[in-house]
């Protein structure tokens, strides 16, 4: 028995210097300083997953504006000058922005490449997105998630809600529920048909059931969603693979098609996937999950982020409160509780400057997004001042959250200002900058180029939506007005806005209209 273990350990032994030996990467002549780390694979992974902004932050001081770290078997280029930022983007010719995303929806959510060069498909997924998110198809998503909104906030949380009686409850709980209901009818549609059913309050009950229990679903499969990006199979995670599958079958087509008013999203997602791709009927729901999640898992985190803030900060408050009933009296809309819904259009919401601060702002605190590029071939990345040689199938990347700490473009940069992003005029303030040069990249939750969020457009109208009605139908407190911040959930560094920590306790009231 210890003959058996000594001769493991020995080879254990040997594999790790054979690999300090022959396999860390040797840096060549005209390439960034190298970061190898010691572990096989994970090289910097663990020491990057702690705390991605610290980790960073020390390499940045120790070899300058980028540099090389070996993560899970990826050689990353960490780009850390926002001036240099614009030389990424002109890269085009020689980085692939597509791959690392194709990749990873695949492993994340199951389906097949939604690559075309594979042949599963010749859907190109992000025009879809664009023409179905942006333009005029961004009107009608609002104007259904204002109705939304206020179904879920009103109507279907009804037995809660008794006139002068305070409602508590946990923060983060309260946003995910009331954001993924709403934004899950705005997309997907209903079950029932509102128009002349005398079941229809039995059937709203059954489908709010059904979309709960999605959530629950979709919080298991949430959680281990870092360990797949990461390359662990799901199939390690029984609870989180069954909760994908169950979503999945919610999904899958012969379902959406029995329910109304699906978005055009949606809608034209499912004939690509039946006239263009060759995906089978669960790989075509796989690709709906996809869609759920990227609603739904950087909306969430980032509403709790808005309203906590808020709850915070007295003045803020006070501002939002004062410009949210400004907009609604310019548009001639009263706020009452007989079932006359508030209605505000696209270039409504879009006059509320300071919601638009407060959203920006909160977002900059708590968004820890990674933008991604993968070398096609070797070739030099021409910067500013400097030039680099990277390797074919290397990954160059830029951590803004680098940039949203940083107190020479932001003074006092862990406070939240709900008015940082104002101008002396109270407009949207454009004009940062860093050694008295100014930034072209100062804000970048959403990523950029041409892989920016096609839908960040539609998610900073939702969280407007939101608070917007939250001010105006209900009083909100924190229960305790003294507690802390929590602190961000680094797990999912690199993959959007942070979770908090810990939920907070708030409660709330319909006020007396």
């Amino acid at each position: 028995m210890f003959l058996a273990s000594w001769l493991w350990g020995t080879a254990v032994v040997l594999c790790c210097v054979s690999w300090f030996l022959l396999g860390r990467r040797r840096r060549q002549e005209g390439e960034p300083p190298l970061e190898n780390g010691f572990l096989p694979y994970l090289g910097c992974a663990l020491k990057f997953g702690a705390n991605p902004l610290e980790f960073l932050k020390e390499k940045q001081k120790k070899h300058g504006h980028i540099f090389t770290c070996h993560v899970a078997g990826k050689y990353i280029h960490f780009l850390t000058d926002p001036f240099s930022y614009h030389a990424l983007m002109r890269q085009g010719k020689h980085l692939d922005w597509k791959k690392f995303h194709f990749a990873t929806s695949a492993k994340a959510f199951g389906h097949g490449s939604i690559d075309p060069a594979e042949g599963n498909t010749t859907e190109n997924f992000h025009q879809t997105f664009i023409r179905t998110l942006q333009g005029n198809a961004l009107d009608a998503l609002i104007e259904a998630m204002m109705e939304n909104l206020q179904y879920v906030m009103l109507q279907s949380r009804t037995p809660k809600l008794q006139s002068n009686t305070w409602v508590t409850e946990g923060l983060y709980t309260f946003c995910c529920q009331v954001m993924f209901e709403s934004g899950f009818l705005t997309l997907f549609g209903k079950e029932f048909n509102s128009n002349n059913d005398k079941n229809l309050s039995s059937k709203q009950e059954t489908e709010r059931a059904h979309i709960l229990d999605a959530l629950e679903n979709f919080k298991e499969f949430d959680k281990i969603f870092p360990a797949l990006v990461a390359g662990l199979p799901i199939h390690l995670f029984k609870s989180a693979h069954s909760a994908r599958e169950k979503l999945g079958e919610a999904l899958l087509h012969k379902n959406l098609l029995k329910r109304d008013n699906l978005s055009e999203l949606v809608t034209l997602r499912m004939f690509l996937n039946d006239t263009l791709s060759t995906f089978d009927d669960m790989e075509k729901a796989k690709t709906h999950v996809a869609v759920l999640w990227a609603s739904q898992a950087n909306t969430i985190p980032a509403t709790f982020w808005t309203l906590f803030y808020l709850l915070k900060n007295p003045e803020a408050m006070r501002a939002a409160t004062k410009e949210v009933q400004r907009v609604l009296e310019s548009a001639e809309e009263s706020i009452s509780l007989d079932g006359k819904h508030i209605s505000l259009n696209r270039k409504q919401l879009d006059n509320m400057p300071i919601l638009d601060s407060i959203i920006k702002e909160a977002m900059r605190l708590s968004s820890a997004s990674m933008t991604f590029r993968v070398a096609k071939e070797d070739f030099t990345l021409h910067l500013e001042n400097d030039s680099y040689n990277i390797r074919k199938d290397d990954v160059v990347a830029l951590y803004p959250q680098l940039l949203h700490f940083d107190p020479e473009i932001y003074a006092d940069p862990l406070t939240f200002k709900y008015d940082r992003f104002l101008n002396e005029n109270g407009e949207e303030k454009t004009d940062f900058y860093r050694n008295g040069r100014k930034l072209k990249y100062y804000y970048m939750p959403f990523g950029t180029g041409i892989a920016k969020c096609p839908g960040r457009l539609f998610a900073v109208h939702e969280i407007k939506q939101f608070l917007a009605l939250m001010l105006s139908y209900f009083e909100i407190e924190l229960v305790d007005s003294n507690v802390k911040c929590p602190s961000l959930d680094q797990s999912r560094a690199g993959l959007g806005v942070l979770q908090p920590s810990n939920d907070i306790d708030f409660r709330y009231r319909l006020k007396c209209l």
